[in-house]
């Protein structure tokens, strides 16, 4: 099938150059991340507008490149071709020329980016172990008596931080480990002599110093060995290492952190003038002190003098003061006597006068009288109750039946059940009675009875 010409299409998307170039920019920038990249510089060119432009290659290609003038501020570094670098950059491209290029936002030395790269991974993964945690840091001595300095004997480093201990204060004892602080095996040693230290325990603290340099030179106090060496010494450690604007791995763990060698002598020494100038000022206050107390002690002392008497005057008047006492003792004794003599003989008095006697024998005798008149009433009462009794006797002996039985009479009762009989036809011939006579009774047997 014969295809038709493009002619003939009937819409035609046409790509000006522009936009082409826009849009291959945004599909460049949009397809990559920011990335880092390794290459060494050529074709540098420093044009009057502050930014640099240059290509980055390696053996078998190159790229352009574009350092903008605000990016490279914090630049510390001299750019020059040939100079092996590492950069953080986007992937761009200039419309303009429809150039592929990057843009460039960080760069470093290759070599010392790669220390610094591992400087940041240890100090993350230590950070993360908690070496660097403010809890760990030990308090430094106020007054060492021994100081344990870390360093090469050999650097002026030693020099300067003895100098500044003789002129700070002479009297701290110092204890020197000798170590080399740069080359291979260097870590090693360090973290050796901390671990002495650390086992033989003869100083208060220690200084961890060197002098100044680059990453390279620094960089046995960013080994890993050494920030756990630290961190388990259980003297306080103070780390003076390079200058102000160089920090390390070591100086992150130690207990204090001193800008420079000299600095960290200076933190561990107090400064002999202002203790001088305080003891001074102690002295003068305790001066002071002891002459106002002696003061008010003598003062004290001509007050009691002028209070103490001789002892015969003291005894004399003691003397007359327990005359005087026992005079009195004697008089009051006898007063005393007086009253409670008067005082007894008044309650004798009220005693006769309150006696009970007088009184007992007026009841006793009342009591007499009323006995002999109980009796009296007793004996009336008892002839009157007899006389009585026998009125009651006669009256009850003419009514009893016993009277009765007495003029021939009989009582007839049943012999089982006691009952008195007194209907003839309640009995039948064969039965036995029982019949009371007056004195005595009878039991009979029926033999015949008679119903009238």
């Amino acid at each position: 099938m014969e295809q038709p010409s493009p002619a003939a299409t009937p819409f035609r998307d046409v790509y000006t150059v522009s936009r082409l170039n826009r849009e291959a920019k945004a599909l460049l920038e949009g397809g990559f991340p920011p990335i880092w990249i390794e290459g060494e510089i050529s074709n540098l060119s420093r044009p009057a507008s502050g930014h640099v432009y240059f290509s980055l290659k390696d053996a078998q290609a190159q790229v352009r490149c574009a350092f903008f003038r605000q990016h490279r501020r914090l630049l510390g570094i001299a750019l020059k071709d040939g100079l092996h670098v590492l950069a953080r950059a986007r992937v761009s491209l200039y419309e303009g020329r429809g150039d592929y290029q990057i843009i460039i936002e960080y760069l470093e030395e290759a070599g010392e980016g790669a220390l610094r790269r591992a400087f940041d991974a240890l100090k993350q993964r230590l950070s993360q172990e908690g070496l660097f945690d403010v809890a760990h840091k030990k308090p430094l001595p106020r007054l060492p008596h021994r100081l344990g300095i870390i360093t090469s004997p050999s650097g002026a480093v030693l020099h300067d931080i003895l100098t500044t201990l003789r002129r700070r204060f002479p009297g701290i004892a110092v204890l020197v480990y000798p170590v080399p602080v740069q080359g291979e095996g260097a870590a090693e040693k360090i973290a050796g002599a901390i671990r002495l230290a650390g086992e033989r325990g003869d100083c208060d603290a220690l200084i961890l110093a060197r002098g100044g340099g680059s990453l390279e030179d620094l960089r046995a106090f960013n080994e890993e060995i050494v920030a756990r060496a630290i961190h388990a010494c259980p003297i306080p450690i103070v780390s003076g290492i390079g200058h102000e604007t160089d920090f390390t791995i070591a100086d992150m763990t130690a207990d204090a952190r001193a800008p420079t060698p000299t600095a960290a002598a200076e933190m561990l020494s107090p400064d002999q003038q202002e203790w001088l100038a305080q003891f001074a000022r102690i002295e003068a206050r305790l001066i002071a002190a002891m002459q106002g107390r002696l003061r008010n002690h003598q003062q004290h002392l001509d007050w009691l003098g002028a209070r103490l008497v001789h002892p015969r005057n003291r005894i004399a008047l003691l003397q007359q003061s327990l005359k005087t006492l026992a005079q009195r003792l004697y008089l009051t004794q006898v007063m005393r006597l007086r009253q409670s003599r008067a005082e007894l003989q008044a309650m004798i008095a009220q005693l006769h006068q309150h006696s009970p006697q007088p009184r007992l024998q007026a009841l006793m005798l009342s009591n007499g009288h009323l006995y002999s008149r109980l009796v009296i009433a007793m004996r009336r009462r008892l002839e009157l109750a007899e006389s009585r009794l026998r009125q009651l006797m006669q009256s009850l002996h003419t009514l009893s039946p016993l009277a009765t039985l007495e003029r021939g009479y009989a009582v007839v009762q049943h012999p089982d059940t006691g009952a008195i009989v007194t209907d003839a036809g309640r009995i039948r011939p064969g039965e036995r009675v029982r019949a009371r006579l007056a004195r005595g009774q009878l039991d009979c047997l029926v033999e015949k009875s008679d119903v009238d």
